[in-house]
């Protein structure tokens, strides 16, 4: 389950690359909900899941507000400024805030080394930023994709509470439904945009809806109900290195010196987060 949802995330960085530059950054992210929110509204009414109540509902809501709608459009305006491979880099310093959060939230504790790991990971963080004088490194982007790393880590540990309650299915099928209509606003400009947009980027919007959104954040759900929010995040530390492949593959795009170098230092302190006695 965990490795289908790094394949297709890794894929989202590659496909939101080239449609940031067509669509709004609210645009984007509306359209792709929609076609999530067909596709698992399907699965729903073939289930006949029934919404839950209280507590629960609520997490749920806030988490698909925070995730499917603050995170996507976070992460696809720090695309406009960034390469997909940076992004990625950027955004993968979300595990060690869920592990920070799973301790503080959760009763998790705070290991030694996660404390450790954190700080390492932070310098990698700066010394991407210090390369923002780069005409490929944009400041803003910086901080969007950061943002959308807080906005991701958030999400994850109120789906881990709620999940304890409530089928991955049924959790995700709400929490995009909650995003979508949070993202609803910018439906003005998606059609817009769409009515002048090629078919090519018809196909993206549908791509990224099925498998990174439908697909990707289902299976998410499930590892995340069976191994929890510290080990389902460490399952994501490979999204990085697929995502700069498949860009190099595709976009012809690289990390700078600096987000290489940056990113390394994240992927270290995030793994020196994994250490065990």
């Amino acid at each position: 389950m965990a490795g289908i949802t790094v394949l297709f995330w890794a894929s989202a960085f590659v496909v939101i690359r080239p449609l940031a530059g067509v669509l709004s950054p609210g645009g984007l992210a509306l359209g792709r909900l929609a076609v999530a929110a067909v596709a698992l509204t399907v699965f729903a009414l073939i289930r006949r899941f029934r919404i839950p109540r209280g507590r629960t509902l609520l997490l749920l809501i806030v988490y698909g507000v925070l995730w499917f709608g603050g995170y996507m459009v976070a992460l696809n305006a720090g695309e406009q400024h960034l390469d997909a491979g940076t992004a990625a880099l950027l955004v993968n310093v979300a595990p060690v805030l869920i592990t920070l959060g799973a301790g503080a939230f959760l009763r998790e504790g705070f290991p030694r080394w996660v404390i450790i790991g954190s700080v390492v990971s932070f310098g990698g963080v700066v010394v991407i930023s210090a390369g923002a004088g780069d005409h490929r490194i944009d400041a803003l982007g910086i901080v969007f994709c950061l943002t959308a790393a807080i906005l991701y880590a958030a999400a994850t540990l109120l789906l881990r509470v709620g999940l304890r309650t409530t089928q991955p299915l049924q959790a995700t099928w709400i929490g995009c439904l909650a995003g979508m209509i949070a993202c609803l606003p910018f439906a003005p400009s998606l059609v817009g945009e769409l009515s002048r947009a090629s078919a090519g980027v018809w196909l993206g919007v549908g791509y990224l809806g099925l498998f990174p959104t439908a697909v990707a954040f289902t299976t998410w759900a499930y590892a995340l109900s069976v191994m929890g929010a510290a080990r389902t995040g460490a399952t994501t530390y490979l999204v990085p290195a697929i995502t700069i492949v498949i860009s190099w593959i595709f976009l012809s795009e690289l990390p700078t010196v600096y987000g290489f170098i940056g990113g390394a230092v994240c992927l270290a302190g995030v793994a020196v987060t994994r250490i065990r006695r």
